[in-house]
């Protein structure tokens, strides 16, 4: 109930209406009160009062409109009229209440967190010289710009509190779509923060692009933006190429909006293409998504049977290089793979012991094995494992392909290619027609008036495209974007990417934390919190490290660009196998290796020897060749040996971009200056861009045995390639690889064995132990490329090749002896070294012969051992000291 009094008088129930305004020639504001009579009577508002009245400090926000405006206060009438007063003016501006928004301003500007930007951004500038101080300055004016609002995503960063936000009624892809891709599209609209991790070919950029059309569908503003003009320009011609470009504003420093308001402002012809009803869109859209995890799951199991047919043909060499007969028939047995590894594990806790009748019950039941009299006949036995092992393959295979086959029907079944076009089209022409209805095609604008009308100037081009370093100038002070979208974020500082969140209230955060990394200035200023440090930390690492599970984090999985046996090395090495290998490997040769000769060939951080060394064995580029390295000098070094046409340029300068062949030289050698630069050049961020930048085939240079001894991502990558690689390789070394994924299998068998047979006077018991320990040391950071087997066949682990092993020798490993535990390096699948658990048993003649005979085999193939006495104190230690040494001086192995 309002009630309305003029000079003291209480009016409320004589008058029909009243209204608050300002009179120019008196200077003041007046009431008005309206009669049934048809009278009215005006008195000047000192002499009258309203009941309710409320008073105010804040922002003032139109309704309609995206600029807020700071006031001095605000005066309610009524819930009625608005009297707002701006500061340095005592002159009032009467508003309709129901036309406008109050809002709280906030505090941010005065919190110990905005306080550490702005000195750091101070100190920036008295650190930086010629360009780079006027870039320093310019960033601390336009943060100083900044209009505080706590529905900001700014807000939301230095408070840490992020708002959830409804879910939008309805989503279009008019860019196309896969299982990840929507996860992250509907991310971006049910939280005020959502970061997008995109790792290299996954489609970050059409994730982008729907998301942008979803904005637009609801009639938002959104702004792009990124600390470099290429990855926006990429978002820029995808929407050229679908006739959307009118849409954007390319803003940014003054010469790009000069330019866009000379040049940029294009018109769109009339849209006359049959629109389809959004409901129509929503029933193809639902009917896609059931299917879109097959789609995925014919790629993963494709991916797993070209990984089972690679081992199984290692397998095969195997038993022919060791005259192993054609393996046994047992599909009588009617055993599945995870049966069989089962069975090899329980083979293997027999070890030579002739079976009792508790085993042959134990057969029966588990292994529908009826007569099992053959295994107490050590030939045999060896012949039924040879054939287990050949079996597992083979059923697995069997059983994948059966399952893909199931895959590929419901695919087909559905018509999902057809459902996906037909949304693609469908919700583009829905789009195309909803913007010709909503975009008002005939306003222009100038570079001088276009903040004086921003309300108006974002509803023509509601997408903005800037730098982070020019969106606060690109924009009228305090204007709100709806959403900003900030590309390349893991290469993004802290200071300016706070900049694109004051103004915005939705941020969506987009990069690759696995990539080269932003260069940080270096200042010694103590952030008020860890996350916040813009010395440490890109503006993506910031969030994740701040919000951490408390925002929609969404890894784009689904991989388009390489080879699948290029990216898997990347999947296997940085992304803990999580990406879908979405193209296909029809026998390419997609990797190769070249290794100079021994002998230290780098001169200025160039490396003359790698290039002669590409030259000699007769590579050609093709019309689409990129050549990488770590230095600029190597670079300019190629110029002169390459062909002119092909695409020269340093790892750094070639993130972001690809080509269908790609050749990396690592440069270095192993002389003592060399070798003090090798962190730099086996930066893991480094070889992902690096390996992940080449399509179709991928070639590394490198020198022999550089980058053994560092152990890191290098070397992983050429044990990689050597066993993987289609073309022809010395296999010079005694050692040969494990058959992973049998191993995996069984280890997992026989620990489960374990648990059950497990008595406190069981001779497993030292190895439970070593286990244990090793399970602890391998899952710190500094191990994490190393994993372990156990009970592992010497037969299966030294190549018979090597013609310096004694009979005895040559019969020990034929009798099935064994190693306790095998390390393994994860890539390459290499061994590493290996560990005896030595119980009270080994100090007997008998196996104390046997144990010198197993030492000779494994000095012989170079395998670093370790025998632990259960008697041992400190064994943790000897572990951990035995695999740091391992890791110091590694085999030298090929498959």
């Amino acid at each position: 109930m309002v009630s309305v009094y003029m000079d003291r008088q209480d009016k409320t129930k004589q008058i029909t209406d009243w209204r608050i305004w300002y009179n120019n020639k008196n200077n003041e504001l007046m009431l008005t009160s309206y009669f049934a009579s048809g009278k009215k009577y005006t008195l000047p508002m000192i002499r009258c009062a309203v009941i309710p009245t409320e008073a105010t400090k804040g922002n003032l926000l139109i309704k309609g409109q995206s600029i807020i405006k700071p006031i001095e206060r605000a005066e309610t009438y009524g819930s009625r009229f608005t009297v707002i007063y701006y500061p340095g003016s005592n002159k009032p501006y009467v508003m309709n209440a129901d036309e406008i928004e109050i809002i709280s301003a906030t505090n941010i500007m005065n919190e110990a967190i905005f306080d550490y930007f702005i000195t750091v951004a101070k100190a920036r500038i008295n650190h930086a010289k010629g360009n780079d101080k006027l870039i320093a300055e310019n960033v601390l004016r336009q943060m100083e710009k900044i209009t505080p609002h706590p529905d900001t995503a700014l807000h939301a960063y230095c408070f840490g509190k992020n708002q959830t936000r409804k879910l939008a009624q309805h989503f279009i892809y008019p860019f196309g779509v896969n299982e990840s891709q929507l996860k992250a599209v509907e991310f971006a609209f049910t939280s005020q923060i959502s970061i997008i991790e995109g790792p290299p070919g996954t489609g970050k950029t059409q994730t982008i692009l729907n998301i942008i059309a979803n904005i637009l569908l609801n009639q938002k503003t959104v702004a792009i933006l990124s600390n470099n003009n290429s990855a926006v320009e990429n978002v820029y011609q995808k929407l050229a190429k679908e006739g959307l470009d009118y849409l954007v504003a390319k803003l940014g420093s003054a010469d790009n909006r000069n330019l866009f308001f000379e040049t940029g402002q294009t018109t769109l012809a009339k849209h006359t293409e049959h629109t389809t009803d959004i409901q129509v869109i929503d029933t193809t859209l639902n009917k896609l998504k059931s299917h879109l995890k097959a789609q995925n799951q014919v790629a993963l199991l494709q991916a797993q049977i070209d990984e089972l047919s690679i081992e199984k043909q290692y397998l095969k060499q195997w038993q022919n290089a060791n005259l192993i007969t054609k393996p046994q028939i047992l599909d009588k047995y009617k055993l599945s793979p995870q049966k069989i590894a089962d069975l090899l594990a329980y083979l293997n806790y027999l070890a030579m012991k002739r079976i009792s009748f508790a085993d042959r019950i134990q057969l029966l039941l588990n292994f529908r094995i009826i007569r099992a009299k053959f295994i107490n006949d050590w030939e045999k036995r060896k012949e039924f494992i040879y054939a287990l092992q050949f079996s597992y393959y083979e059923n697995m295979l069997h059983q994948k392909t059966k399952l893909l086959n199931t895959y590929k029907k419901e695919l087909k079944d559905h018509n999902f290619k057809q459902l996906l076009d037909n949304l693609t089209n469908t919700s583009m022409k829905h789009l195309k027609n909803h913007l010709y209805q909503h975009i008002h095609h005939q306003s222009t604008f100038t570079a001088q008036d276009y903040r004086n009308k921003f309300s108006e100037f974002t509803q023509r081009f509601p997408i903005i495209g800037s730098s982070t370093y020019s969106i606060i100038n690109s924009i009228a002070r305090g204007a709100l974007l709806d959403y900003v979208i900030i590309d390349e974020a893991s290469q993004q500082d802290i200071i300016p990417g706070i900049l694109g969140l004051g103004c915005a209230r939705n941020i969506i955060i987009v990069g690759d934390r696995k990539q080269l990394p932003h260069v940080p200035v270096k200042l010694q200023i103590i952030p008020p919190a860890e996350f916040y440090d813009c010395a440490r930390y890109s503006l993506l690492d910031s969030f994740i490290g701040l919000f951490q599970n408390n925002i929609p984090i969404n890894l784009l999985k689904e991989h388009y660009r390489c080879h699948p046996k290029i990216i898997q090395f990347c999947n296997k090495q940085f992304y803990d196998n999580q990406l879908i290998p979405m193209t296909h490997d029809n026998g390419e040769e997609a990797l190769s290796l070249i290794t100079t000769a021994k002998g230290n060939h780098t001169r200025n951080l160039s490396n003359l020897r790698e290039l002669e060394s590409l030259k000699k064995i007769g590579w050609e580029a093709n019309c689409n060749t990129g050549y990488v390295a770590p230095y600029n000098n190597q670079i300019n070094l190629s110029q002169e040996h390459l062909p002119e046409d092909m695409i020269k340029a340093t790892t750094h300068k070639f993130q972001g971009r690809e080509c269908d062949e790609i050749v990396f030289s690592t440069v270095l050698d192993k002389k003592w200056d060399s070798q003090k630069k090798i962190s730099f050049v086996d930066d893991p961020h480094l070889i992902n861009v690096a390996v992940s930048r080449a399509k179709n085939k991928f070639t590394l240079v490198t020198g022999d045995n550089v980058f053994t001894k560092n152990n890191q991502s290098i070397a992983a990558l050429i044990r990689y390639i050597r066993y993987y690689a289609n073309a022809k390789q010395l296999h010079d070394s005694p050692v040969i690889s494990a058959f992973d994924l049998l191993y995996d299998e069984y280890d997992k068998s026989l620990e489960k064995l374990n648990i059950r047979l497990r008595t406190s006077d069981s001779k497993f018991k030292s190895e439970q132990i070593v286990a244990q320990l090793l399970r602890e040391i391998l899952a710190q950071e500094a191990f994490n490329s190393i994993k372990y087997h156990m009970q592992v066949d010497l037969f299966q682990l030294v190549s018979l090749k090597n013609n310096t092993f004694t009979p005895r020798e040559l019969e020990f490993m034929r009798n099935r002896a064994s190693c306790d535990f095998v390390l393994y390096f994860k890539m390459g699948k290499s061994p590493l070294g290996v560990i005896e658990a030595d119980g009270y048993y080994h100090d007997s003649a008998q196996q104390a012969e046997r144990d010198n005979v197993k030492n000779a085999i494994l000095i012989k193939a170079g395998i670093p051992l370790l025998r632990l006495k259960t008697i041992d104190s400190n064994i943790k230690c000897k572990i951990a000291a035995f695999i740091t040494g391992s890791l110091d001086n590694p085999i030298i192995t090929t498959t």
